[in-house]
């Protein structure tokens, strides 16, 4: 993501302190996913959003079949999900915020099932044994609607006056389909949406093809790498599509609002380009497919990194392109397993635009460097430590952004330039389509280079304010 409209709004974001009650974060963590009982948890656990997700079980796959009215704002959709049991269950959990729930079975057999607040409670009629692969079918309807964030930002579903900006992170999932909606459970996806003729339907993956009939039009898409909740789409709105293959073989569908197409134009058409380039530095490009979603969704105020399409609510910048191109190897291939880790997502891109820059006539990463460091100790650069910055109303800060690609800047100088991308390849290899962790990239920086980086890591990550001169590169 890019910091919501963020290079200008973070300044009056800093301002909106909202805070996960400790004893309520603390409980979450003590049950854990994995605590003993037959009933399934309402949380994994994740200290800044303790509700989300669920324990007891693993999602493999989604089957979302949508119907979307861009007249009325009305959803019906079903979810199938294929999952398997982690422990013995009798009861068990599903994400789902606002929706009505008209039907629910498991393994084709009526489930009972209740609501509490953004849980649906699911009682199959027998438990489910561990290790055991069911399946749950939820019909459900409604007028779905954003979520707001603790930094109050617009997440979720967010009509448009032609559709929906649909954007699920860190929580924006549950307001559309019910999930087990935290990164750590990763699944493929199939998508088919109708909406009225004349609107378009854009999700992640491959395109599979699109049919009309009686003033509707149902598209088709399917997702295969594994990917999580909060990276699924399903942007709705009139767009002037464009399809085409890159001479790598990765199948691009480009969907852009006619009233940002102009400006989007120059920059979407170095889209390959920019894939072409990142793959040289970061390995290959994870996924079959690419391409853009450019809407017009004034009241978001970012970008994101939507699996293989990142959306973007007017038409980008090519520094945001960039950054959001990178994603789909830092964020979207290898995944965050806790929302405090959040760096290893927006560092990392970060970083890439600045890579960019040094590589294609713009300023040495090295510059861009010195002048962060420039700032005085009191900016808001230094506010709080990247590596865990505190709340789910920081992790879209200043500090996760610059001074997490600061960290990795610092890593660079002290590891060379060979070692360093090294390391960048050989992360993006061995956790491709799963997840990754900060003590896992401090292991694999110390075993390419050889060298220990563990005050390194301490100093940048994990220090409170602007740290000392003498760790500047």
């Amino acid at each position: 993501m890019t910091q919501p409209a963020r290079r200008t709004a973070i300044l009056r974001r800093e301002a909106v302190i909202a805070t996960v009650p400790v004893a309520l974060a603390a409980l979450f963590v003590a049950a854990g996913p994995a605590s003993a009982g037959t009933a399934g948890t309402s949380g994994v656990g994740d200290p800044y959003f303790p509700l989300a997700g669920n324990g007891g079980y693993d999602v493999g796959h989604y089957d979302l079949t949508l119907r979307y009215d861009t007249g009325t704002g009305h959803l019906a959709g079903q979810a199938v999900l294929t999952a398997r049991a982690t422990q013995r269950l009798t009861r068990f959990d599903l994400d789902l915020n606002g929706l009505k729930v008209t039907g629910l079975t498991v393994d084709h057999v009526k489930a009972d099932h209740t609501r509490d607040g953004q849980e649906l409670v699911v009682t199959p009629r027998h438990a489910l044994r561990k290790g055991q692969t069911f399946r749950i079918a939820v019909t459900y309807e409604g007028k779905p609607g954003p979520v707001t964030d603790p930094d109050g930002s617009l997440d979720g579903w967010i009509p448009t006056d032609d559709g929906a900006f649909v954007a699920g992170e860190p929580q924006g999932a549950m307001t559309w389909f019910p999930a087990n909606s935290h990164p750590t459970d990763k699944a493929s996806y199939d998508f088919t949406i109708t909406v009225p003729k004349g609107r378009t339907a854009v999700a992640n993956g491959v395109f599979l093809g699109e049919d009309t009939a009686h003033g509707q039009t149902t598209f088709r898409w399917r997702q295969r790498e594994p990917m999580a909740a909060y990276l699924a789409t399903a942007t709705v709105g009139k767009f002037e599509v464009k399809k085409y293959t890159t001479r790598d073989g990765i199948q691009v569908y480009d969907a852009v609002d006619p009233r940002e197409a102009e400006a989007a134009a120059p920059v979407l058409k170095q889209l390959p380009s920019v894939l072409e380039w990142e793959s040289k530095l970061f390995g290959p490009y994870p996924f079959r497919a690419a391409g853009s979603i450019v809407d017009r969704a004034p009241n978001v105020g970012y970008a994101l990194e939507t699996q293989t399409r990142p959306v973007y609510d007017a038409a980008p910048g090519l520094s945001t392109l960039v950054h959001e191109s990178a994603h789909q190897w830092f964020g979207d291939s290898v995944t965050l397993t806790s929302w405090k880790e959040i760096w290893l997502n927006e560092g990392f891109a970060t970083y890439t635009e600045w890579l960019y820059g040094e590589q294609h006539g713009g300023e040495t990463a090295q510059q861009t460097f010195d002048a962060l460091y420039a700032r005085p100790a009191s900016d808001g650069l230094w506010a709080f430590p990247p590596g865990d910055p505190g709340s789910g109303a920081n992790i879209f800060g200043t500090p996760v952004y610059a001074r997490g690609a600061m960290t990795l800047h610092v890593l660079r100088k002290a590891v060379g330039d060979r070692v360093f991308f090294r390391i960048l390849r050989a992360w993006a290899a061995e956790h491709r389509d799963g997840h990754g962790t900060t003590p896992q990239f401090v292991r694999l920086a110390e075993r390419e280079s050889g060298k220990d980086l563990g005050d390194l890591f301490q100093t940048w990550l994990y220090t409170q304010g602007k740290p000392a001169g003498l760790s500047k590169p």
